[in-house]
């Protein structure tokens, strides 16, 4: 959805820019997370 890879997300999830839940062994992404990323990376319009 935002077109970087693995470890980049990673990153991402350890400084606290996108919210991830564990669900046993699966990390999946909140999807309203990304959301914010992608505005907060545009700037103001």
């Amino acid at each position: 959805m935002i077109g970087v890879g693995r470890t980049k997300l990673y990153e991402l999830i350890a400084s606290g820019e996108v919210e991830a839940v564990k669900l046993g062994k699966s990390t999946r992404i909140v999807t309203a997370s990304l959301h914010r990323l992608i505005r907060r990376q545009r700037g103001p319009e």
